[in-house]
């Protein structure tokens, strides 16, 4: 594969001066394009060590209007960092739509240097790169360009570029042990680059090798290819846009004209069997039992916090629901048992602008737990395949490639060892309408009930096959879903703690 990147391709430093101001200009331009763009843009530099990639992440911000573009290195791993499962770092520096991120190495680099330094075989390694595929191409789907450079150096250039270094006193940069224990290294280094290159090299996210024996070369054909795809892709949104604009008139014209054959009656969805039909919902607990149970699982659960603490296991758990279901009232009981400085509350709500230009699962990345600590969401990200499936928010074919988003981000936190919990808290919706009017009488209790709350109930149907989808879908051995029976409060409240205390134990005590 690197032969190809071993041609002694150079450019004359009078061609490059040449050429350069062109080159600048129309990134500049291309660059101010993008910013109009629903596009964010990442630019990934990898490659062999001295190869250069230091230099040409400096000539891109030099050539780059810095005020879009943000610049990460991901060559070690914080105390932070390493408390999150491995993609936490990555997902919270993505760049907002209309912005660039300039990437040294990022998730290549654990995979590429374990595999060198043989401590992970081969079926390790390409799981792991397994994983990055499936990143990329969510990326991609959400509109992400991903510009991905290998800058290549044969084993005698870097042998050479090593030896000058060191006898420059006024050298950037200073040779160390390691950089010549990869040089012993470089074969295996090469096998586990090309292992990576040629697993992950597809047709929307590729690579690119770039030959980097003589850095004009190098720069331009870095700069080329960035231009030349931010472009190319935004010339093609133009081109959809405009299609799509003309399919949209016609449509609109074609319903407009069969307006009057058009039949009135009711066309909502009518919700056959579900799982949330086989949901007891006679379930009761009577007052003396409920706080009888209630003081013994909350001194539990008190217990089994501070032991997860001790043992640096995180846990996330999630609340869904019906309206007026009960979610806040058993997620007090449940932090009444908690020291509030190990756990975090998250009431999700509509995204602020900032969350909108991002991927949807990017703020709950960022709010991941550190270890030994709770994250309780009360809403999630499964509004995508609820709320905004049935609002249409989200059109079809983004919400239908949500459920194994979310499967993998899932199998991401439990991967790391964080402990998983998810409920969905089901009345009826004659239990719902009777705590709906209750609210409206109750004055500490008006607030809570909205407009939307009395919208979505005539769209009872349509949420309860969102659900069933949803369970169907994202039920997984490593994170199930608990159908919690909320018509009587107290029992849902000590289904919930109850759960959590079991799963809990489970996990600690295995």
């Amino acid at each position: 594969m690197f032969e190809a990147a071993e041609l002694g391709r150079e450019i004359s430093k009078s061609d490059y001066k040449a050429q350069l101001p062109d080159l600048r200009a129309e990134i500049l331009q291309t660059q101010f394009a993008l910013s109009k763009s629903n596009r964010p843009v990442i630019i990934l530099i990898s490659g062999v060590d001295v190869a250069g990639r230091g230099d040409v992440v400096n000539a891109l911000n030099e050539w780059l209007d810095t005020r879009g573009v943000e610049t990460f290195s991901f060559e070690k791993t914080s105390d932070e960092e390493s408390e999150r499962p491995d993609y936490w770092r990555y997902w919270r520096s993505l760049p907002a739509r209309g912005r660039i991120g300039v990437f040294f190495g990022a998730w290549y680099v654990e995979p590429i240097r374990n595999y060198a330094y043989d401590k992970i075989d081969a079926a390790c390694m390409d799981d792991s790169l397994g994983q990055i595929r499936r990143l990329e191409k969510l990326m991609v789907d959400d509109g992400t360009i991903i510009i991905k450079f290998w800058l290549h150096l044969s084993h005698k250039e870097q042998v050479k570029r090593l030896k000058k270094m060191e006898k420059d006193p006024n050298a950037l940069r200073r040779v160390s042990k390691r950089d010549w224990k990869h040089v012993k290294l470089y074969d295996r280094f090469s096998a586990a680059a090309e292992r990576a290159i040629r697993s992950t090299d597809t047709g929307d996210s590729p690579w690119l090798l770039v030959e980097s024996t003589d850095p004009y070369y190098r720069d331009l054909t870095v700069g080329r290819t960035v231009l030349e795809t931010i472009r190319k892709q935004l010339e093609l949104d133009a081109i959809n846009d405009s299609d799509n604009s003309s399919d949209n008139a016609s449509k609109e014209l074609t319903t407009s004209t069969q307006t009057s054959n058009l039949d009135t009656t009711d066309s909502s969805p009518k919700a056959a069997l579900t799982v949330l039909d086989h949901v007891d919902l006679n379930q009761k607990l009577e007052p003396k039992e409920y706080r009888k149970q209630l003081k013994i699982y909350q001194g539990k659960l008190n217990r089994l916090v501070w032991a997860a603490n001790a043992k640096k296991r995180s846990t996330v758990i999630v609340f869904e629901g019906w309206d007026a279901g009960g979610k806040g009232g058993s997620l007090r009981r449940m932090t009444q048992a908690m020291d509030a400085r190990l756990y975090q509350v998250i009431s999700t709500a509509a995204p602020t602008d900032e969350e909108q230009a991002h991927h949807y699962l990017w703020r709950f990345w960022r709010q991941i737990p550190r270890a030994g600590h709770f994250t309780i969401y009360d809403r999630s990200w499964y509004g995508r395949v609820l709320v905004e499936r049935v609002e249409g928010y989200a059109k079809e074919h983004e919400w239908t490639r949500s459920f194994l988003e979310i499967n993998n981000f899932e199998e991401s936190l439990v991967n790391h060892g964080t402990l998983l919990l998810k409920f969905w808290i089901h009345i009826s919706p004659e239990e719902q309408l009777r705590r709906f009017e209750e609210r409206e009488k109750i004055a500490y209790k008006r607030h809570k009930l909205t407009e939307e709350d009395w919208r979505n109930r005539e769209k009872w149907d349509a949420y309860k096959i969102a659900v069933n989808d949803m369970v169907a879908r994202t039920s997984t051995n490593y994170a199930p879903w608990t159908l919690v029976a909320g018509n009587d409060k107290k029992f849902a409240r000590i289904q919930v703690i109850k759960t959590v205390c079991k799963r809990m134990e489970a996990i600690l005590y295995s």
